[in-house]
């Protein structure tokens, strides 16, 4: 069985990012130090360095423009279907009644 890969918290990918920003050592001392590969450290200071603090969206890999698409479509559907229902609920209303 091949090993698994290691997962690490949004937290501490940027703790990460900014011990190296701070310390003044490289990054592969930092690396080190975590127990990290620097490679792995690499990309994480480079994501960071692109996105700011939306790097590292975590299981799913969302952005918050995405999450927040992924609610509003979500709401709508639920919309719409409280819609669909009212509208039955007036056709069997409007029915005149015996």
């Amino acid at each position: 069985m091949g090993k698994s890969q290691p997962h690490y918290t949004k937290e501490f990918k940027q703790q990460a990012v900014q011990l190296f920003k701070t310390s003044g050592k490289t990054k592969t001392q930092i690396a080190r130090y975590l127990g990290i590969y620097d490679s792995a450290l690499n990309k994480w200071c480079k994501e960071f360095d692109e996105q700011g603090k939306e790097a590292f969206p975590g299981k799913g890999y969302q952005t918050s423009i995405e999450e927040e698409m992924k609610r509003l479509k979500r709401e709508n559907d639920i919309l719409r279907q409280e819609r669909d229902i009212l509208k039955k609920a007036m056709s069997i209303f409007a029915q005149p009644q015996p």
